[in-house]
C-alpha cells in the first residue's frame, strides 16, 4: 500500500474521507454512552469491545484535559 499522504489526494471526497470517518467514530463513542452499549474496535489486530463506562471515563478524561478546573490550573 502507498503511504502516500491522503491529504494530498487529488480527489477531494478522498481528502475528506479520514475525518467524514473520525466524525463517525466519535458519533459511534456518543451513542454506544447513550444507549450503555460496547463498542468494538480493532487495535493490534484483534477485536477489542469497550464498554459505555470505559467510553464515559475516556469522555470525561478528553473533557478535562479541553476545560481543565481551576484547581488543576498553575498559576
Amino acid at each position: 500500500m502507498n503511504a502516500k499522504d491522503i491529504s494530498t489526494a487529488k480527489n477531494p471526497d478522498l481528502r475528506g474521507s479520514l475525518a467524514a470517518l473520525q466524525r463517525a467514530a466519535a458519533l459511534a463513542r456518543e451513542t454506544a454512552i447513550q444507549t450503555n452499549t460496547n463498542i468494538v474496535i480493532e487495535k493490534d489486530g484483534k477485536l477489542v469491545w469497550i464498554s459505555a463506562k470505559e467510553l464515559r471515563r475516556q469522555a470525561s478524561e478528553v473533557k478535562e484535559s479541553i476545560n481543565p478546573q481551576p484547581s488543576d490550573l498553575v498559576l
